[in-house]
């Protein structure tokens, strides 16, 4: 089975289904189809064979969606690249992965012309209204004027997409999915009763998120219909739930945060709501309450996971949320593993603890990446034999439900988004005051964490807070930087091996909490 799977049944089962509804753009499955089909064409006519490289940069949009579908079509290999990216960011992606033509929209025009005149041969889509900038082809007429191909049929071994993620040593890497994997994820979904037939879903949160961007596929399959925003905001939410009557919304706890907390919630009718899928970071309990009494007919369901599992490992279901489930104090665990998912801990020598041990979570299945993009030792770390090694602490209880409480890997989740701190740390370094670094994520009510430094100046040199955070603000994307930093005289501890301690940073602002992540 592969990505173009869906769209094939929908063509055949459901037609005239309502497929993808975007602002007042309307289009069924036949419609979405012949688009596909033709763009797949246009973008072979553009020099994309088999197995090359597509990018998209842009916000959320109808014209996303078909691109996650019509690349699969022609054979070639989507690269969502993250908006909140720096260019050089982005640039250091595309060149990796060498990607041949790259998508954006109006707001990502111009970083766009940067990037295709720092890459020699990149070749540039418009895929917006309004005037196309010169030097790039427009979407719709490249839709127009080819004539529909037929589905290159990749087989479910086939890479499908690469999808960028922060490292441990300060350049993003691309996580390989297959077409299998990414159809093993959607049908482990469905298993799970997620996404029936009847679901309307909306995508509000970033389509460049596999866990957004997959989600598409298992509505695919279901015969569902996708209603795309823009981009997150609580009255663009609450306005498109009243509007097109949504049943499902994945959001990330920050978002859900702010959507119940929103002043004019109450002014729209969101009864046809049923499902709020959350995941990306742990929601307080404070929050999770103050969600539950706002929306007292939805039910809430956590996904845990990452890019590497295509992306989802276990699910908590809504019936853990309440009665006998939040008693035993399920409702703070990350759940059993999907239908399709084996999930172990292991201590550090790889083998299997006891049940309620703390060590590393693991997880086995067909929806485990085919590995880091030209990174075989990275990969070879990752994944042993078959088990990707996902560098969260937990334990599982003896009923199979999995606690994540610590992070083995140097990663904070702020926002919902993954912040290595090799790369933040990277950054700082750069700066000519800086002797010595490190970057730890404190605890946050709104972003459950927030990305703080602790900064040890030269002899003689001077910076404050304020510089160091805008000096971030030039090389990294915004979501990275440091919200706050300590600046010290003091060394920052180190070990017997000369890495600094940064467990001793944490603990100050961590303890009498039962995580040490949030």
């Amino acid at each position: 089975m592969n990505i173009t799977h869906g769209l094939r049944r929908a063509l055949q089962v459901n037609p005239n289904g309502l497929a993808i509804v975007c602002g007042e753009r309307r289009r069924n499955w036949r419609e979405v189809g012949d688009r596909v089909a033709r763009l797949a064409a246009a973008i072979r006519a553009l020099g994309a064979l088999d197995g090359d490289r597509v990018a998209i940069l842009s916000l959320n949009s109808d014209r996303y969606l078909e691109l996650y579908l019509a690349v699969g079509w022609a054979g070639a290999v989507i690269v969502p690249l993250n908006i909140r990216w720096s260019p050089l960011e982005n640039e250091d992606a595309l060149r990796d992965c060498r990607a041949t033509i790259l998508f954006v929209d109006k707001a990502f025009a111009p970083v766009g012309a940067a990037l295709a005149g720092a890459i020699p041969g990149l070749k540039l889509v418009y895929a917006d209204e309004g005037e196309t900038p010169a030097g790039m082809e427009n979407y719709e007429t490249l839709i127009a004027r080819s004539a529909p191909m037929a589905d290159a049929m990749r087989s479910r071994d086939d890479l499908a997409g690469i999808f960028y993620t922060g490292g441990t040593t300060g350049r993003s890497k691309g996580v390989m999915l297959s077409h299998g994997n990414l159809m093993a994820n959607a049908l482990n979904a469905l298993g799970e009763g997620l996404w029936p037939s009847s679901t309307i879903y909306l995508h509000a949160a970033p389509m460049f998120h596999l866990a957004n961007g997959a989600a598409m596929y298992s509505v695919l399959l279901s015969g569902g219909s996708n209603v795309v925003i823009q981009g997150f905001t609580p009255d663009g939410v609450a306005a498109a739930v009243q509007k097109e009557r949504i049943t499902d919304v994945l959001l990330v706890p920050t978002m859900i945060q702010m959507f119940v907390d929103h002043p004019t919630l109450g002014n729209y009718d969101l009864s046809s709501l049923k499902r709020i899928s959350y995941g990306a970071s742990v929601i307080s309990d404070a929050v999770l309450m103050r969600a539950m009494k706002a929306l007292p007919h939805v039910e809430f369901t956590q996904a845990y996971g990452m890019t590497e599992l295509s992306p989802i490992a276990t699910l908590l279901h809504w019936k853990e949320h309440i009665g006998d489930g939040r008693a035993k104090g399920r409702h703070r665990g990350a759940g059993r593993a999907t239908l399709g998912a084996e999930v172990k801990i292991v201590d550090a020598e790889d083998k299997v603890v006891p049940t309620g041990t703390v060590g590393e979570i693991a997880v086995r299945g067909d929806m485990v990446m085919m590995g880091y993009w030209e990174r075989p030792e990275e990969t070879a770390r990752a994944v042993i034999d078959g088990w990707m090694h996902t560098g969260d602490g937990g334990y599982m209880d003896e009923d199979g439900f999995v606690y994540v409480v610590d992070r083995v890997k140097d990663m904070i989740i702020s926002g919902g988004e993954n912040v290595y701190s090799a790369e933040v740390e990277n950054a700082l370094a750069q700066h000519a005051a800086v002797a010595q670094c490190a970057v730890i994520g404190i605890p946050s009510e709104r972003w459950g964490e927030q990305v703080h430094a602790v900064v040890v100046m030269k002899g003689g040199a001077s910076a404050t807070p304020e510089e160091l955070m805008e000096h971030c603000k030039a090389l990294i994307a915004g979501y990275k930087c440091p919200r706050s930093v300590d600046i010290t005289a003091t060394p920052l501890p180190l070990s017997g091996a000369g890495k600094i301690l940064k467990r001793e940073l944490r603990k100050p602002y961590w303890e009498n909490r039962e995580r040490r992540v949030s």
